[in-house]
């Protein structure tokens, strides 16, 4: 009775009759705040009257009260039921202007989420609090990092090393003895007692120069925060590898490159601008610049694919670069939220011409990199890895 009274929220109509005191009734009121019918501001719910039109919170516009009440969401819940009353909070309650107060930044559980709000306040947030706002960036960019580094890595050189393999190496230095000696078993000479290797397997002698060129192009619209801060973190890490020539553009209606911020991921997410139009056709042109290498470059579209340009250019030029030996992949979205809002036609159109449209996990993505290097099918890494949107 008392987890149902806590669901329903009190008042003649909850049916319960249970009553709440201490750590619930505290609780209870942290809950009022947000969901409650208008009218709440800490005691009974509902309007004048007992009625109520429709609901909203009674956080009020004080930042030291809205501050207290961060503080007491972390007390009572744990952090990823705290996380998704932050977001609803900042919608419901319309808190983007609180979140310019240093006092509240620092009060509040850093995510993804509040990253990409954070973003979209860039160009208008005051002095004083950009200092905090990076704090809380750069707290989810070291946890991302944490989490997302090694085992990129991992997957990149091992799907580099792959992609190197070769049946004539040039050194016995260059030797893969393991497999040289699994592939040639049906060789063996019981009276030698050893292996005659018909086949060598090894690898290429390894190269200082760059193996692949990587072109993230990252769609800045609102609804790609998310998005934005996971390829962020991913373009940091693949920069930081040698065999990798990696570069990074964003873009709305005009393109950023912010590839020259690759070794910093929290400068590089500030030079973002979340919000605004969508120039596909445009970015991909400047990404066709970048690339000097087809035949050994991959190209990653981070998009919703809602083209504000011209349509029929951008698939044009989707067309040439595959044409051309460019490995090309979009994806719907790269964040852990469930199937994405995109334009399906777009979607199907690309699909129609090889190359598929899919959202991604962050936890996928080492691997979809891997696949693209050793020049998997996508489509079918796709099936097997991601769920439809």
């Amino acid at each position: 009775m008392r987890r149902w009274r806590l669901v329903l929220g009190g008042g003649a109509a909850d049916g319960t009759g249970c009553a709440l005191d201490g750590a619930d009734a505290q609780m209870d009121g942290a809950l009022a705040a947000l969901y409650d019918q208008s009218g709440r501001d800490g005691g009974a719910r509902g309007g004048e009257g007992g009625r109520a039109d429709r609901r909203e919170g009674g956080l009020g516009a004080s930042a030291p009260r809205v501050a207290r009440w961060l503080g007491d969401i972390r007390t009572y819940f744990p952090s990823t039921v705290v996380q998704v009353m932050q977001k609803d909070a900042i919608e419901r309650l319309n808190l983007t202007r609180l979140l310019l107060e240093p006092e509240m930044l620092e009060a509040v559980e850093p995510d993804v989420h509040l990253v990409g709000t954070l973003l979209a306040l860039n160009k208008v947030m005051p002095e004083q609090a950009r200092e905090s706002a990076r704090a809380v960036v750069r707290t989810v960019v070291a946890e991302l990092e944490r989490r997302l580094t090694q085992k990129t890595r991992a997957a990149v050189s091992g799907a580099l090393d792959r992609s190197a393999r070769t049946h004539r190496p040039k050194r016995t230095a260059d030797i893969d003895w393991d497999r040289t000696i699994r592939a040639n078993l049906k060789n063996y000479l019981p009276e030698k007692n050893t292996v005659v290797p018909s086949r060598l397997v090894g690898y290429a002698r390894r190269q200082r120069s760059v193996q692949r060129e990587v072109v993230l192009c990252i769609d800045q619209s609102g609804s790609m925060a998310a998005s934005v801060v996971y390829a962020s973190v991913f373009g940091a890490v693949l920069a930081s590898m040698r065999s990798l020539k990696t570069s990074l553009v964003v873009f709305d209606t005009a393109v950023a490159d912010l590839t020259d911020r690759l070794h910093d991921p929290v400068e590089l997410l500030f030079g973002t601008q979340l919000g605004g139009g969508t120039d596909i056709n445009r970015a991909i042109a400047y990404a066709q610049g970048l690339v000097t290498r087809p035949a050994d470059s991959i190209f990653v579209l981070i998009s919703d694919l809602y083209e504000g340009g011209v349509r029929e250019e951008m698939l044009r030029r989707v067309a040439a670069m595959t044409q051309a030996g460019v490995q090309v992949i979009v994806l719907l979205a790269l964040s852990d939220e469930g199937a994405p809002f995109y334009d399906h036609e777009n979607a199907a159109a690309l699909a129609a011409m090889g190359v598929p449209a899919f959202a991604c996990t962050p936890d996928a993505f080492p691997d979809l990199m891997a696949a693209a290097i050793e020049r998997r099918d996508i489509a079918r890494w796709a099936e097997h890895h991601t769920a439809a949107p």
